[in-house]
């Protein structure tokens, strides 16, 4: 978007304003406040749902005073002005202290209608605002103004402290008169084709509706636009990719791969044929393969992607794989091994005769080990190579790199990738693992330059977990029995973790610190922490058993000491952080205890979960929490408690995240996250929108005819950021 669009908003809008919004909603342009779009609209004879609103947030409410009462305290010196107020499906408590009670006061009698803007906290097991700004819509300018007022949709406009609802909706009108400027990126043919309202006329319906027809118009249309603009960058990405060269892969037979299919002990599950069929297409081609294999936590996808590697390795070239931290790297290390056994020792004594070497390489390698390592890859003796990032570096020679397996992709940025692929004579084929479920539309939008296998069976020999919600404020005795839990399950041999939102140095706790007014007392307490709770369980309820403590800051080789010692059972219950969700493997430990759980999204506390039940005893999770009953919190942790399913659970996920950015800033790198696009809701058009997409690009692929496409994909990726779709 060019001229007006780009203009800085301190010009409109004055330096404070400008930098409220810089700072905290990442606005700086005219344009980038035109596509602030409203979150919703609220009737003046309608209100949100009192009943629905979420913890933690910057809300805004429109709702009717029912009562307001003035308290003193500490004997008579403090004073708090109580403000209940109601919307028909639910009352919230407001709270003014001190001083600033006397202006609300006076403002909000019974009766009176305003809007409310704050952050919703707990006290006492109630929703509350705490000091919420607001204004009133009465009317205090005659009959005319009322009736003008009523029938209007009001934005709500997702806000941030310092700048509310009502502040950014005068922002917007000062900017919107530029919305006729703004150009439009679908082709005249789409437009037309699906009867969509021209931009500027949709920017102006969605700030500014008249009805509610209006706003249905202005979304449907300006969800196109996020779609397909972004859709069309991955088409392009792809159809780039589409011409790179490789070398086709095919396995040999009576090679490594067969030896090794034929000492497996179990058959392959059907899902992991099918998907390794797919695999098997890709290297067979003469362009890389650029796949991306999902599959729950101990759904084989090591197994599925060891099979590619051998096909390679036959195949005369190398595979490496890329794992996000060294634990997990040595551990794929060990376990592969494992599964090859004399596979595994090409030119060794004992060696099978069609073995190959597998080789680690971390950064934490002495030099020798390292030299050795370095060297096997070079002359191509290593077949496959483990490690970490050190992989990347620039020493790194390989003889032939033919396959990249890389785990968790969203640890790893796109840079890493390309230096990687920049290892081969040709761009290597390219598997990417990932054991978070995405659903499809997800897939389409956040690895939408990736195709999607998908493994949902999990092989047999897994235990079922049985997952349960402790809700320790409502009902103390449940968190007591939970405890009674961990130690029935280490009184018949088996191990537990306790997993705390924080490691707990990190905060002044003192009772000083905390208590400095009332008004502090009504702030939440803080997340529970690890060394706390260890000290709270040694010395009471698991007292006797043998707990000990892991979190990201202690040095590595005492980590690796604890984690050594819980693998070898020498320690019962291991009080952790979420140092734990990636790749500890340790099938002995059956129970899970996670505190504060409403402090973890959903995809995390799965992701948590699948820590135990990896042996042949049942897995038990607890989730305790001390939200109350009603809370969306506890509908949350009641829904992971209520399923297994991965791919449901992250569709629970990202409808609880709508208000958020959906593919995570961390994940897409794209400036502009999805405003209106509802990844879920939205299947169809998304869909539809990529194969728009594929259909232009293919016909056009330097969208030379579409000059202003071409332009709002430079806004969408600000030229050296199309790499990023890559989720860096």
């Amino acid at each position: 978007m060019d001229g007006v669009l780009d203009e800085p908003l301190t010009k409109t809008l004055g330096p404070a304003t400008a930098k409220v919004m810089a700072e905290n909603l990442d606005l700086r342009t005219v344009g980038d406040l035109l596509h602030h779009y409203p979150r919703r609209y609220e009737e003046r004879g309608q209100l949100t749902r009192l009943a629905e609103l979420p913890l933690d947030e910057h809300v805004t409410v429109v709702a009717q005073v029912a009562d307001a009462r003035v308290l003193t305290f500490n004997g008579g010196r403090g004073q708090r002005l109580e403000v209940t107020i109601t919307d028909g499906s639910g009352r919230l408590q407001l709270v003014f202290f001190g001083r600033g009670i006397h202006r609300p006061h006076k403002d909000l009698l019974p009766g009176t209608r305003a809007m409310f803007a704050g952050k919703v906290s707990v006290f006492n097991h109630r929703l509350q605002l705490a000091h919420p700004t607001y204004e009133r819509l009465d009317a205090e300018s005659g009959e005319g103004a009322v009736s003008a007022f009523a029938g209007k949709l009001i934005p709500i406009y997702p806000a941030c402290k310092g700048l509310e609802s009502w502040k950014i909706a005068k922002a917007v009108d000062a900017v919107l008169p530029h919305a006729t400027e703004a150009v439009d990126p679908l082709p005249a043919t789409l437009r037309d084709g699906r009867g969509f309202v021209p931009l500027p006329q949709a920017l102006l319906k969605i700030h500014r509706p008249q009805t509610k027809a209006d706003v249905e118009d202005a979304r449907q249309r300006l969800k196109w636009d996020e779609a397909f603009v972004l859709q069309v960058a991955l088409a392009r990405r792809r159809y780039a990719d589409g011409q790179l060269p490789a070398v086709a892969r095919r396995p040999v037979p009576d090679g490594l791969l067969d030896a090794f299919d034929a000492r497996l002990p179990f058959t392959l599950t059907e899902g992991q044929r099918k998907v390794s069929a797919e695999i098997f297409g890709d290297l067979a081609t003469e362009h890389p393969m650029h796949r991306l294999l999902q599959g729950e936590v101990g759904s084989g996808k090591t197994m599925v992607a060891l099979r590619a590697m051998l096909a390679v390795v036959d195949a005369g070239g190398q595979a490496a794989m890329l794992a996000p931290t060294e634990v997990l790297a040595q551990q794929h290390h060990r376990s592969v091994v494992e599964m090859m056994g004399d596979l595994a020792e090409g030119g060794m004594l004992g060696g099978a005769e069609r073995a190959t070497k597998v080789v680690l390489l971390t950064g934490s390698m002495g030099a020798p080990a390292r030299r050795r390592a370095l060297l096997d890859l070079a002359t191509g003796e290593a077949g496959i190579v483990i490690g970490t990032h050190a992989l990347i570096e620039d020493k790194v020679q390989f003889h032939d790199l033919g396959l990249v397996v890389v785990d968790e992709q969203h640890r790893f940025g796109v840079e890493q990738r390309d230096a990687l692929r920049g290892k081969g004579k040709q761009p290597p084929h390219l598997l990417v693992m990932t054991a978070t479920p995405i659903p499809r539309t997800v897939a389409m939008t956040v690895f939408g330059d990736l195709e999607t296998s998908v493994l949902d069976q999990l092989p047999a020999g897994r235990s079922p977990i049985a997952s349960h919600v402790v809700p320790a404020a409502d009902k103390p005795h449940f968190l007591a029995r939970a405890w009674e839990r961990v130690r029935e399950e280490v009184e018949t041999g088996h191990q537990a973790y306790v997993v705390c939102p924080r490691i707990g140095d990190d905060l002044d706790t003192s009772a000083e610190a905390r208590r400095t007014s009332p008004e502090d007392d009504a702030e939440k307490r803080p997340p529970l922490a690890v060394l706390d709770v260890a000290g709270q369980l040694s010395a009471g309820p698991l007292k006797g058993l043998r707990v000990e403590v892991l979190h990201g800051r202690m040095p590595p080789d005492d980590k690796d000491g604890v984690m050594r010692r819980f693998a070898a059972g020498e320690v019962d219950v291991l009080v952790a952080t979420t140092v734990i969700e990636v790749g500890v493997n340790v099938p002995n430990a059956t129970a899970m205890v996670i505190m504060d759980a409403d402090r973890f999204g959903v995809s995390q506390l799965h992701q948590l979960r699948g820590r135990v039940g990896r042996g042949s005893a049942p897995g038990l999770c607890l989730l305790v929490t001390e939200m109350p009953e009603a809370s969306p919190a506890r509908a949350r942790l009641g829904a992971v408690a209520a399923t297994l399913d991965g791919f449901e659970l992250s569709r629970i996920d990202l409808e609880q995240r709508r208000e958020g950015d959906v593919l995570g800033q961390a994940q897409s790198g794209v400036r502009s996250s999805l405003r209106v696009l509802a990844v879920i809701e939205d299947e169809e058009i998304i869909a539809a929108a990529r194969d728009e997409a594929v259909s232009v690009v293919g016909a056009d692929p330097e969208l030379e005819g579409f000059p202003e496409l071409r332009t709002a994909l430079d806004a969408l990726l600000d030229k050296d950021r199309e790499q990023y779709l890559d989720k860096g």
